[in-house]
């Protein structure tokens, strides 16, 4: 071979090894390495579990959560800056299409379900509520605890979410008020935990949360909740009675009695089969799915064993 075929065939080659660097900047493996993922911060608690278990298992990965709110975690998924994004949606076709133009294959896959809760003060002698009667309260048709429950003395609602680009804001408007503009009223608390603090320091107050924030640690049955507030029942009825009212409890969500429950996906961008690949192996197999399962929520997989919640 001629010394200049040889020059020709090493600048090749070391061209295709820098645009290589350049163009892929996760150098993790299957069971090791360190990448950032993007998570709706509705779902820290129960990410938080999966991720510490994964760790156990693969010493050697390490997975740096940013709890964001889903517009964000999403964002940074479509922007190539993570290649793992759990939020409550799939890709949108635009959102597919884009990552497809840019030659990505990204896929997504159901974790488990999830409900949205409804909280108030333990002081708060008024617990149960249909869909119709909180799609008036988010739309701002009944502005006073006694547009809903005329003995009450509570004065006008406090509704409180979590953050104004969560997915409990979004699922609010898409789920809830259905077409209806939702109320400029609403405050924004920035995490769930700041609504339960909030709530339970509020006697007027109704937050809107994640189902896995309210997670008794002392309950292994979870039948129970957040000491710190009370759960409200919810009926699909015009008005809600004990009889048709339910919490979202873990029976309640598989059998869909609930009527505000949601699903949670993990979606992945990963050409390369790494840890993105790992990760999302781990949360949908047997073991990840019994960690959803304990948290209270439906795994999407794994079966659930129902226990009787009568009276509730």
């Amino acid at each position: 071979m001629s010394n200049i075929k040889v020059f020709f065939l090493l600048f090749v080659i070391t061209l295709v090894s820098c645009q290589t660097k350049s163009n892929d900047k996760f150098t993790d493996t299957y069971s090791a390495g360190v990448i950032p993922i993007a998570v709706d911060a509705s779902f820290e608690p129960i990410i938080t579990q999966e991720l510490a278990v994964f760790e156990a298992q693969f010493p050697n990965a390490h997975i740096n959560p940013t709890f964001t709110d889903e517009v964000t975690a999403i964002d940074l998924l479509i922007k190539d800056s993570v290649r793992v994004a759990i939020a409550t949606r799939p890709l949108s076709e635009k959102e597919l299409k884009y990552l497809k133009d840019k030659t990505f294959a990204p896929r997504s896959y159901k974790l488990a379900t999830d409900g949205i809760a409804l909280i108030v003060n333990n002081s708060n002698p008024d617990t149960l509520i249909s869909v119709v009667q909180l799609r008036k309260i988010l739309t701002g048709k009944a502005k006073n605890w006694k547009d809903i429950y005329p003995k009450s003395k509570l004065g006008n609602f406090k509704v409180v979410f979590d953050n104004p680009n969560s997915s409990t804001v979004r699922y609010a408007i898409d789920s809830i008020c259905v077409g209806e503009k939702i109320s400029q009223d609403l405050n924004a608390q920035h995490t769930n935990q700041e609504v339960i603090n909030y709530v339970s320091k509020t006697p007027n107050a109704i937050g809107v949360i994640a189902v896995n924030w309210l997670d008794n640690d002392k309950d292994t049955t979870n039948l129970s909740f957040n000491s710190s507030i009370r759960v409200m029942s919810v009926s699909r009825q015009e008005i809600a009675t004990p009889v048709d009212s339910y919490k979202p409890f873990q029976a309640y969500l598989f059998y869909g009695n609930y009527p505000l429950s949601r699903s949670i996906y993990i979606i992945i961008n990963d050409p390369r089969g790494s840890l993105p690949s790992s990760i999302t192996n781990f949360m949908t197999s047997d073991r990840g799915q019994r960690i959803i399962l304990k948290t209270g929520l439906v795994p999407a997989t794994q079966p659930v064993r129902i226990v009787s919640v009568s009276g509730e």
